[in-house]
């Protein structure tokens, strides 16, 4: 099945803005565009619910049960109860709050586990438990291949260590960590999981159920939504942690690890999500259970990425001038391309700008990573990054644009 880009890209009104015609976006890694139900949805919550939710009256009552269907959703998409669903602020404030209910949780002499492949947000949380006496131990990189080998996670895990954090693929190595298999390691070691799918949920949604963290992270804004972020917490872990809520909360697990009141509007738009990808699942012929749905339409994005971004690796790979960051095979990498050049990477995409590709330049906090592979944070990354809408036009545009800055 091939996945139809004329299709994908009639549910995003960015493809129909005078201003962008003729802009190849290049900068999804950053936060992609919003697609068309989002859109409606947040519209129609402003015009006709924009009142306190799940009080008595008809509009508080739809109000709320928009809210209640983004959740519900959502979560049976990737094959988790919907009160082990939570919204927040960002995915770097989720992660925050956790750390802090993991602080209050563990005991002195416990241990968690970190890398250096992380974007800030799901290690620098972490690592400050070092300040309240626990120890914080570093799964490191290859520097060479900006890799992961979980026989190293091994050498790290004992029985102290209550939680492992690590990323589904990192923002500049664009590795697809094998979740699967390090969930395994961590829990026969009697550790929990969290995993920061930021970087890979805009590929598709992950059937976290069936991978097993115990914590799953990822930002809606970057899967065609709202500005939020999103948090799978397991019941188990979820009532197992100190409530981080008002007291009264407690009892309500997707209520525990949010301390604020949760953006009603933006929540709500978040089912547009969800319309999304039921309505990509319908076009292409995908039925089933709302995993089954979302696993379909998921390998139909991830088929679609992986053949274009096979040209990209392979011309950047042959450029002496380039220092390609990550695999250089397309099946093992999210379509989030880090370069290294011999010049500051924001002068690479001011360049490329000229040439009518949208794209960055510079640390995207991920000077962890950068620093382990031997790259200069100030000099950066060249990142390009796409998901599912970008067409092979898009991608030859990239590769001229290249081959002229380069």
């Amino acid at each position: 099945m091939t996945l139809d880009t004329d299709f994908v890209r009639a549910q995003f009104p960015a493809f129909a803005e005078p201003s962008l015609v003729g802009q190849a976006f290049f900068e999804n890694a950053g936060g992609s565009y919003t697609c068309a139900p989002v859109i409606a949805r947040l519209e129609r919550y402003y015009r006709q619910r924009k009142v306190q939710p799940y009080a008595p009256y008809a509009a508080s009552q739809l109000a709320g049960a928009e809210m209640d269907e983004a959740r519900a959703r959502l979560a049976a998409m990737m094959g988790v109860a919907a009160d082990e669903l939570s919204f927040g602020p960002s995915t770097t404030q989720n992660t925050y709050v956790l750390a802090q209910a993991f602080r209050q949780w563990m005991e002195p002499g416990d241990a968690i586990i970190v890398t250096n492949q992380d974007h800030e947000a799901n290690s620098g949380p972490w690592r400050r438990l070092a300040d309240a006496g626990f120890e914080v131990r570093e799964w490191k990189i290859n520097p060479e291949s900006g890799l992961l080998d979980p026989a190293d996670l091994e050498n790290l895990l004992d029985d102290r260590v209550r939680l492992v954090c690590f990323p589904h693929c990192s923002n500049v190595v664009g590795a697809i960590n094998p979740v699967v298999e390090i969930t395994a390691l961590a829990h026969a070691a009697g550790a929990f999981v969290c995993v920061d799918g930021v970087s890979y949920a805009p590929h598709g949604l992950p059937d976290v159920g069936g991978m097993g963290p115990d914590i799953y992270l990822f930002s809606a804004y970057k899967t065609y939504g709202p500005h939020q972020g999103i948090m799978v917490i397991r019941r188990e872990l979820g009532n197992l942690l100190p409530n981080q809520a008002h007291y009264f909360n407690a009892g309500t697990l997707y209520k525990r690890f949010t301390p604020a009141g949760p953006d009603h509007a933006q929540v709500a738009a978040s089912a547009g999500m969800a319309d999304y990808i039921d309505d990509l699942a319908a076009h292409h012929g995908i039925t089933g259970g709302a995993v089954t749905r979302a696993a379909g339409v998921h390998d139909l994005m991830r088929a679609h990425e992986t053949a274009l971004l096979q040209p990209l690796l392979d011309f950047l790979k042959e450029r002496n001038s380039a220092r390609l960051i990550g695999p250089f095979e397309a099946e093992h990498k999210a379509p989030t391309v880090a370069v290294a050049l011999n010049r500051a990477a924001a002068e690479a995409a001011a360049q490329l700008a000229g040439h009518g590709i949208m794209a960055g330049g510079g640390d995207f906090y991920a000077v962890r990573p950068l620093t382990a592979m031997g790259v200069d944070p100030e000099r950066g990354v060249l990142r390009l990054s796409f998901v599912h809408y970008t067409t092979r036009a898009e991608v030859d545009k990239l590769l001229t644009a290249l081959d002229d800055i380069l």
